[in-house]
């Protein structure tokens, strides 16, 4: 495995990913921040959760660079659309599955079952994250097909 290449790429497409997840946001398309919501994990302070979860959101996105490097590795062959594909699947997964799945471990989020308490407020995100707004999805999986083109893209296999 290329290890230096899935640092780069892993940094540079998690930024790519975190910061059209954040235009989307800005401009209104969702109401969902990744950094807040891995940051409220954390902490209860709500002005450092962005701050602590854009660190957690950056090394969640070397991790996962890691995890696309050894599926290209497997295949032999990187392209841009490869990668796009394997970013489409991860969206997928965790639209359907780790959304849905948050308020269970979350400790600051209210489930689908029980309303607000003192220490859980935050909303849940619902199947598809559509909880935050219908458009989230989209926004979603536009970030992460951009993830997975640049690291398709860009890494280049170990024996290469």
């Amino acid at each position: 495995m290329n290890i230096p290449g899935s640092l780069l790429w892993g940094f540079a497409a998690t930024i790519a990913l975190t910061t059209v997840m954040a235009i989307g946001q800005g401009i209104g398309l969702t109401r969902m921040s990744i950094p807040y919501l891995l940051g409220t994990i954390l902490t209860p302070n709500r002005d450092r959760a962005l701050v602590v979860g854009a660190g957690f959101h950056l090394v969640n996105g070397w991790i996962f660079a890691f995890l696309y490097a050894a599926m290209l590795e497997g295949t032999g062959w990187t392209t841009w659309w490869l990668g796009a594909g394997i970013g489409l699947a991860h969206a997928s997964f965790v639209l359907a599955v780790g959304m849905p799945l948050l308020p269970g471990f979350h400790p600051r989020m209210v489930s689908e079952y029980y309303g607000p308490t003192p220490n859980r407020r935050l909303q849940p995100p619902g199947f598809f994250a559509l909880n935050y707004g219908y458009r989230t999805p989209v926004v979603t999986i536009v970030a992460h097909l951009l993830y997975g083109a640049i690291i398709g893209g860009f890494y280049e296999l170990a024996g290469a």
